[in-house]
């Protein structure tokens, strides 16, 4: 398998740069997931690893050997994409085969027949073998793609949106079995998506890429509760973090422009710099709670339910926040309740920059 980094890429296309200085190290057996919105340049960056583009500026480097002058082919990485790359008038084991019968090198028909039957014991399409793809659902011509990358035994599987044009459940089943299969691996796997529900259930390392620069990178969950500025917190978590407008006032949390007040922990001090500047205030809405004796009176502006649980909106003056709560609790629209916040949660981000004040510095 192999260890990827990219050190100091920058990618321009005529006048746009795709990608601005980029840094990004993939451990070896990692499961690494590139998450950002469209535009964002995670397909770029894709594309520089496999080798379909070259860097304006900086390296590539697979297991520490710089691959600037090396083809796609050369590089040994499989390339799964959203639209499936498969021959419809071929089966599905023509398809499997196809990768492992190039003109050079290629290899005897009994390694070929194991390994095709390995991967389909693998993703389960073994009924499917003599059936021609384009006799298949989505979610099984993407089992096949993913098949035609495994027969291949690469070094480095790249994932561009692999899910995205599944439904919502086969989505669901597929992120379970594509971990399981990168564990069964051992691979290398660098998966890039814009949903972050993705990110969080399958990737051991989570990049977040925001305008061809890497903001934050690190476990699910440093990702989600230390978030590096409002960013990061507002695109990651659904529903994604509260922010709001406020100063520190003697160790309070003061909202303008209601001016409603709320505690914050000594966890959450910062060095005495943060005291009466503009702040933004940070807080999930599993760390909102609605209680009759909290400090702070809202309205209810909306609810969903979600079944185990239920998202209210709550609406103090201008102000709009979330709060996630268990699904027995009765509420109604416009109803008053008063709320609290777990002040050991709390997030402190600079106003100006955005970045929070735990990562600055």
């Amino acid at each position: 398998m192999a260890h990827i980094e990219l050190r100091n890429i920058t990618k321009k296309f005529g006048g746009h740069t795709a990608l601005t200085g980029l840094n990004l190290d993939i451990a070896d057996g990692e499961f690494f997931v590139l998450l950002g919105e469209t535009g964002a340049g995670k397909t770029t960056t894709l594309r520089l690893i496999a080798g379909l583009e070259k860097p304006t500026e900086g390296q590539v480097l697979i297991d520490g050997v710089d691959v600037a002058g090396w083809g796609a082919a050369e590089r040994d990485v499989a390339l799964v994409l959203q639209q499936y790359s498969l021959y419809p008038r071929y089966t599905v084991r023509e398809n499997l085969e196809f990768p492992l019968k190039p003109k050079i090198r290629r290899l005897p028909d009994a390694e070929i027949k194991d390994r095709v039957a390995r991967a389909a014991r693998t993703l389960r399409i073994e009924h499917l073998l003599d059936r021609k793809t384009d006799r298949l659902s989505g979610g099984e011509m993407q089992r096949v793609s993913i098949g035609r990358a495994i027969v291949r035994k690469p070094r480095v599987f790249l994932m561009d949106e692999p899910l995205s044009a599944l439904d919502a459940k086969l989505r669901e089943a597929l992120r379970t079995e594509l971990k399981n299969l990168q564990m069964q691996l051992g691979a290398t796997f660098l998966f890039v998506t814009h949903d972050q529900i993705e990110a969080m259930s399958m990737g051991d390392k989570v990049g977040v890429l925001n305008h061809g620069r890497i903001i934050q990178t690190g476990t699910p969950q440093e990702i989600y509760n230390n978030p590096r500025d409002t960013y990061v917190a507002s695109f990651v978590g659904s529903p994604p973090m509260n922010l709001i407008d406020g100063r520190l006032v003697d160790n309070r949390a003061v909202m303008a422009p209601m001016n409603f007040e709320l505690p914050l922990s000594g966890g959450t001090r910062t060095s005495g710099g943060a005291e009466g500047r503009p702040l933004v205030f940070g807080i999930r809405p599993e760390d909102v709670y609605l209680e009759s004796g909290a400090p702070v009176e809202a309205q209810v502006h909306d609810v969903e339910n979600h079944g185990v649980e239920k998202i209210v909106t709550l609406r103090v003056g201008d102000t709009m926040l979330r709060a996630t709560v268990p699904a027995r609790t009765a509420v109604a629209i416009e109803q008053p309740v008063r709320f609290a916040w777990n002040p050991e949660k709390v997030v402190l981000f600079d106003k100006g920059s955005g970045v929070s004040l735990r990562h600055a510095g």
